[in-house]
């Protein structure tokens, strides 16, 4: 359960709701499985998965939550090919061309035709809720993945006053600054791991792997007026990721030396097991993520 990334957003009004009213809430919008004739489902599950009870999950004030998606697969090449040899037929017994009204109408069929027999997929979206910080964190890749949980709990809450951490200074101008003077905060360490994108609207893109970010090559592209929008980072030995001029904060990863706290705790048992990590993973994210900010120059007040 620790979470992979971090899209991470603040609170404009505390967040009120006790763990057992947001319990309440969030039932009526549990996930079910797709129908025959659904492409897609996508409602509240478990916290702890199968071996929960509970659709939250709470530690020292903490609320995780977890949301699932169903989606059929239907490949696009396939529906094409179905719909362009039902259309010919139409237009050869018609003989007329088919209008965009009519072709929608066969494609909408032919999508109800598959989809009984199309394959699923699923995947599990996890949030964080911190209300003594005010903040919210989506383990998701993506911001779409992220507004797409946001929007479920909107639903389920009727409100839902949280916007994207903002900060003073755009993230890509600090991290090109601490490429190009070294000035990066204590208790931070840039890794070997980097893009940098030109700051002209069809300028070049540079990703580099395994390089030494400090070199007169990457002082070069620098110069050249490259910005460095993603930049790999460590931080006090305990958490490596990969940071964006979005602030999302991805390929997340906890050292083993954190993780080996837990040890002591039972491994057979699932749910204390579970609670111990849960709590460790959101008390390092509790110093953690006020420690990037302020490195970042800050949030932006309104």
């Amino acid at each position: 359960m620790w979470f992979k990334n971090l899209q991470i957003y603040r609170f404009t009004r505390p967040f009120e709701h006790s763990i057992e009213a947001l319990e309440t809430t969030l039932a009526d919008f549990t996930f079910s499985p797709c129908g025959s004739q659904d492409i897609s489902k996508f409602g509240w599950v478990n916290a702890m998965g199968k071996m929960g009870q509970t659709l939250t999950h709470g530690a020292d004030g903490h609320i995780l939550i977890c949301a699932k998606k169903e989606e059929k697969m239907l490949p696009g090449p396939v529906v094409k090919d179905m719909v362009e040899e039902r259309a010919l037929a139409q237009e050869e017994q018609n003989g007329r061309a088919l209008k965009k009204k009519e072709k929608d109408a066969l494609k909408e069929d032919v999508i109800m035709e598959l989809l009984p027999r199309a394959f699923s997929r699923t995947s599990q979206t996890f949030a964080w809720i911190a209300p003594k910080s005010n903040l919210l964190v989506v383990d998701a890749s993506s911001a779409k993945k992220a507004d797409d949980l946001l929007a479920l709990l909107r639903k389920a809450l009727g409100s839902l006053p949280v916007v994207p951490l903002s900060l003073t200074t755009p993230p890509e101008l600090t991290m090109t600054d601490w490429l190009n003077e070294g000035n990066i905060p204590a208790g931070f360490n840039v890794e070997d791991e980097a893009e940098l994108r030109s700051a002209l609207e069809h300028g070049g893109i540079i990703r580099c792997k395994q390089q030494d970010l400090s070199s007169d090559e990457i002082k070069a592209h620098l110069d050249a007026d490259k910005l460095v929008t993603k930049l790999a980072l460590n931080w006090q030995e305990n958490i490596s990721f990969i940071l964006g001029e979005d602030m999302a904060v991805k390929r997340l990863k906890f050292s083993d030396v954190l993780r080996e706290e837990n040890e002591d705790v039972d491994a057979d048992d699932f749910a204390a097991r579970f609670d111990a990590d849960f709590a460790l993973m959101t008390g390092e994210l509790s110093n953690f993520i006020p420690a990037l900010v302020e490195a970042l120059g800050g949030e932006e007040t309104k």
